[in-house]
């Protein structure tokens, strides 16, 4: 049985069976990355709710294994050299994509690809579709110049005209198989027409090859079971 007691985290979220990979994390996009990714590998893990509500995110015991106070963040008993922490989404689906050998191609050629799509989303589609949320959604009522909103409403489209390019003649990013990139991905595509509200606005109907392949992931029931892990109180 690995011993966790050497990670404070485990102080505010008790791990109940040590030898599980656990998962501090909430339903958002980021964090249903890491569910999905979990349930499409298979590993067993446990959940623990990271609530913004009451600041969990900026307890002692969560900033001790993720100093930039976001979720998700893992605990894996089983780490390369003993148990470890690791933060921020991407680098724990490639983690995971090596630990289990899933959802990652082996080909090198393909592995840097899918690594180029990874980065596509950490540095372009969560970024700015995060940005046009909060302006279209959260401060368009503090905001009377629509310049921002404009901009990353503009660069949201951008970015999805990129994704409507690269999915033409394919059933995803990569083609014929799912990775990470999908994973990585589709979450942040869902948050606009759902979440957002604003499918409207951003004509999420000029992207069908998006459309179609949201679709697609979604049907995955790794998918649907991430859209609640953890399971919010």
């Amino acid at each position: 049985m690995a011993d966790l007691s050497a990670f404070p985290i485990t102080r505010k979220w008790p791990a109940q069976d040590p030898s599980r990979l656990q998962l501090y994390s909430l339903p958002t996009p980021n964090g249903i990355k890491v569910g999905a990714m979990l349930e499409e590998t298979g590993l067993p893990y446990e959940a623990h709710l990271v609530s913004f509500g009451t600041d969990d995110q900026m307890s002692p015991e969560f900033l001790s294994l993720n100093p930039n106070n976001k979720i998700p963040a893992i605990l894996d008993p089983d780490g390369p050299e003993g148990p470890m922490g690791l933060w921020e989404s991407g680098a724990i689906l490639v983690y995971l994509a090596d630990k289990t050998g899933k959802l990652m191609p082996q080909a090198p050629a393909a592995r840097y690809e899918t690594l180029q799509w990874l980065m596509f989303q950490m540095g372009g589609v969560g970024p700015m579709f995060g940005q046009f949320g909060h302006f279209f959604k959260f401060a368009a009522e503090k905001v009377s110049d629509p310049y921002p909103e404009t901009r990353y409403a503009d660069e949201s489209r951008r970015l999805l005209g990129v994704l409507e390019g690269r999915l033409a003649g394919r059933d995803f990013i990569m083609g014929a198989d799912y990775t990470i990139a999908d994973v990585a991905t589709w979450p942040w595509v869902r948050t606009l027409g759902g979440f957002y509200e604003a499918g409207e606005r951003l004509g999420l109907d000029d992207f069908p090859n998006v459309g179609a392949w949201l679709d697609r992931c979604l049907a995955r029931p790794a998918s649907q079971t991430a859209l609640n892990v953890p399971a919010r109180d």
